[in-house]
């Protein structure tokens, strides 16, 4: 079985058992409601359960679009809403499930990535060169590395012994911006800076989902690195995924 569907399936089967929770709320206020008589109690309880019916109605439409997104069906500007809400409104939960469960936070955040990929991916885009930001952590560049480059990633002398070289390549090669960054502040003000429609943000899982959580409704591409010598030291990421997913934002590859 692939990979990524499993790690998609992950996230969906949370979001599945979340809204299962919210319906199941929704019957707890009916029987609250029908076995109490004080009319205060009786309205508080309607009211309750209209805005809880709302919340459902809507993470199960948008939860609906996701599945049917993830499929390949293509979904209107509307539906894509609803789906960002939908999962701002699951997501808390999910994660609540997943923990009672004892699904490990890393692996329910990198599903959740997998599927912000790809409803990310069905959109059609066409950015121009200006309006796309790659952030990388700073864990990119050699520990030992006697160069800052979180500021100025010119700094960068180019020796090739971390991939730091090669994100500014790329960069240089497509015309892109491109920030290094040590921590969810920096890369807030590199955004505010930028001012971009679409972000590729290379990350650990943590920050990847709190990136994309805090960038919303930009669209954020999540690229997760890869840590051979652990989290947050010496890290390294897939400089061809990137590169593809540089192309798929300038509308140049169909999907990364």
């Amino acid at each position: 079985m692939n990979k990524l569907k499993v790690k998609k399936r992950v996230f969906l089967g949370l979001l599945i058992i979340s809204l299962l929770l919210l319906t199941t709320l929704v019957a707890g206020i009916f029987y609250f409601y029908y076995n109490r008589t004080t009319q205060l109690f009786q309205t508080m309880m309607i009211i309750t359960a209209a805005l809880v019916i709302i919340l459902v109605i809507i993470s199960g439409l948008g939860l609906g679009a996701i599945v049917l997104t993830i499929l390949g069906t293509k979904t209107n500007p509307i539906m894509n809403k609803i789906m960002t809400i939908a999962l701002r409104i699951l997501y808390p939960l999910a994660i609540k499930v997943g923990r009672m469960m004892k699904i490990p936070k890393n692996i329910i955040r990198s599903s959740f990535v997998e599927v912000n990929n790809n409803l990310v991916s069905s959109k059609k885009m066409g950015l121009s060169n200006s309006e796309l930001l790659i952030l990388a952590p700073h864990c990119l560049q050699k520990d030992d590395c006697p160069y800052k480059i979180t500021n100025h990633v010119e700094n960068c002398r180019g020796c090739g012994r971390c991939q730091i070289r090669d994100l500014i390549e790329l960069s240089k090669k497509y015309n892109v911006n491109l920030a290094v960054v040590s921590g969810g502040t920096i890369a807030r003000r590199h955004v505010k800076k930028f001012k971009p429609k679409g972000i590729i943000a290379i990350a650990c899982e943590r920050d990847l989902t709190s990136g994309i959580h805090d960038t919303n409704p930009i669209p954020v591409m999540g690229i997760l690195n890869e840590r051979p010598e652990g989290p947050c030291f010496n890290t390294r990421v897939d400089i061809k995924k990137t590169e593809k997913a540089i192309r798929f934002f300038l509308g140049e590859e169909e999907k990364p």
